[in-house]
C-alpha cells in the first residue's frame, strides 16, 4: 500500500515538473515572438532618437524593469554617453561621459554582460547619473551592444520590480533583443548619413554654381573696373553663404545624430534678450522695421545652454526681419506661467499659409520660399526647435496669413529657481 502511494506520488511529482516545463516553454514562446515583433518594429525605425526610445520601452517590458538605459561610444573621443533613459530628460544625462571604470564602462571595454543585484556594494558602481536625474538604482543588469566584432555601446535595465532578482531569462532575452537593436542603430546612422549627404550636396549646388560661374568670368574676360569688384562682390557673398550652410548642415547632424554636446549652466535670459536685441535693432532700422521689447527688467535663471539660448531667439527675430513687410512691426515678449519662461517674436509679415503650417519644420523648408524672399539652408527652424526639446521646452507657432505670425517657445524654470 505504501509501495503503491510512494509510486502515486512520484508520478504527480513527475506530472507536476512536466507541467512547470511546459508552463516555462510557453513562457519562453511567448517572449521570443515578443522580441521577433520588437526587432521588426526596431529595423523599421530609420531615425535614431524615436529608436532609442523604442529601445528602451522594448527592455524595460521584456524584463519587467522599471527603467532603461542605452549609452553609445562617441566615434570621436572613445568616451560613452547616455543617448536615451527611461522617464530621463534627455538634458539631464547628456554631458555625463561616462567613465570606464563604471558599470557600463567595464561592459563596454570588456564586452560581456553583468549582473549586479545590489549596486551598493559595487565598487563600479557611482551615484553621479542618480545625483543628477533623482533616480535610485538598486540593480542592474546590462549588456554591450555588438555589430559583428564591434562593441558601439550597452543596454542596461535597472532595478527588477518587486524587488526580484534578475534571471537567466532576463539575461538572454536582453542579450537577444540588444544583438536586434545594435544593427537596427547601425542602420538609422547610416541611413541618416546618406540622407544628409543628398540633402547637402542639393542645397550646395547654387553658391558653388556661383562662385565657379563669376570666378570663371573674372579670369577669361577684360571687365572695366565696375563691373570687376561687382563679380568679386557675388562671390564673397555666395562663398560667406556657403560657410553659413555648412555650418547648419553640421549643427542639424550632430542634432539628429544625438551627438550635440550641450553645455547646462544657469543662464540669465534677460541678458541673452538684451544681447538679441542689439544684434537685430540696426537690422530692424535697415528694413523700417519697428523693434518693441516687453520683457520684464528680470527673469528667473534656466538651466541651459547660453549659446544654444541665444541661437534660438537669434533665428526666430532675424526671421522676423526677412519675412517683414516695409514699415511693419516686430514685438519681443518674455512672460512667466508658474514654472515656465515663454519667450514669443511676433512680426507683422504676410504670415503662413495655412496649408503651409504642417511642413514648417521640415528640414529645407523656406517660408514664402516662392516669393524669391526667402534665402538660406531652410534649417534654421528645425535647428531651433531640436534645441528648445533639448532644454525641455516646446516651440510654438501661431499665423494669419496676410497678417503675420508669433513664433514662441517655452522653457521651464522650475530645476533652475529650486
Amino acid at each position: 500500500m505504501a509501495e503503491r502511494r510512494s509510486i502515486q506520488d512520484t508520478l504527480t511529482e513527475l506530472e507536476n515538473q512536466v507541467a512547470r516545463l511546459e508552463q516555462l516553454q510557453r513562457e519562453q514562446i511567448v517572449r521570443l515572438e515578443r522580441i521577433i515583433e520588437i526587432s521588426r518594429v526596431l529595423n523599421s525605425r530609420l531615425e535614431l532618437q524615436p529608436l532609442l526610445q523604442d529601445i528602451i520601452g522594448a527592455a524595460t517590458q521584456l524584463t519587467n524593469t522599471e527603467a532603461a538605459s542605452v549609452l553609445l561610444v562617441d566615434s570621436k573621443s572613445g568616451d560613452l554617453f547616455f543617448e536615451a533613459a527611461t522617464g530621463i530628460k534627455k538634458y539631464e544625462v547628456e554631458r555625463v561621459a561616462v567613465p570606464k571604470e563604471s558599470i557600463a564602462g567595464w561592459i563596454f571595454e570588456h564586452n560581456l554582460p553583468l549582473t549586479i543585484d545590489d549596486v551598493t556594494t559595487d565598487p563600479r558602481w557611482t551615484r553621479k547619473v542618480d545625483d543628477a536625474t533623482g533616480f535610485v538604482t538598486r540593480s542592474i543588469l546590462g549588456v554591450p551592444l555588438r555589430v559583428k566584432d564591434r562593441v558601439i555601446g550597452a543596454l542596461e535595465v535597472l532595478n527588477k520590480k518587486d524587488n526580484r532578482r534578475f534571471t537567466d531569462e532576463d539575461l538572454s532575452t536582453l542579450t537577444t533583443m540588444a544583438s536586434q537593436a545594435a544593427v537596427a542603430i547601425e542602420n538609422a546612422r547610416l541611413f541618416q548619413q546618406s540622407d544628409q549627404i543628398a540633402d547637402v550636396v542639393h542645397e550646395l549646388r547654387t553658391p558653388l554654381t556661383s562662385i565657379v560661374g563669376y570666378s570663371k568670368l573674372l579670369l577669361t574676360t577684360n571687365l572695366d573696373k565696375g563691373t570687376h569688384d561687382q563679380f568679386l562682390e557675388v562671390i564673397n557673398r555666395e562663398a560667406t553663404r556657403l560657410g553659413d550652410m555648412v555650418g547648419d548642415f553640421l549643427d542639424l547632424a550632430r542634432l539628429e545624430s544625438g551627438r550635440a554636446r550641450l553645455t547646462y549652466e544657469s543662464v540669465d535670459m534677460r541678458k541673452v534678450i538684451d544681447d538679441i536685441v542689439d544684434v537685430i535693432r540696426p537690422q530692424a532700422e535697415e528694413h523700417q522695421l519697428e523693434l518693441l521689447v516687453a520683457v520684464p527688467s528680470a527673469l528667473p535663471q534656466v538651466r541651459g545652454d547660453e549659446k544654444r539660448l541665444n541661437q534660438i531667439i537669434l533665428n526666430l527675430a532675424s526671421n522676423a526681419v526677412k519675412y517683414n513687410r516695409k514699415g511693419g512691426r516686430i514685438q519681443i515678449t518674455a512672460s512667466l506661467d508658474d514654472a515656465t519662461l515663454r519667450i514669443a517674436v511676433e512680426d507683422t509679415g504676410r504670415g503662413i499659409r495655412p496649408e503651409d503650417m504642417n511642413s514648417l519644420f521640415d528640414k529645407f523648408r523656406r517660408i514664402e520660399e516662392i516669393e524669391g524672399i526667402a534665402k538660406g539652408t531652410g534649417l534654421g527652424l528645425p535647428i531651433a526647435k531640436q534645441l528648445v526639446e533639448l532644454h525641455g521646452g516646446q516651440m510654438e507657432v501661431s499665423s494669419e496669413w496676410g497678417i503675420g505670425s508669433t513664433f514662441a517657445f517655452t522653457l521651464p524654470i522650475t530645476e533652475a529657481q529650486e
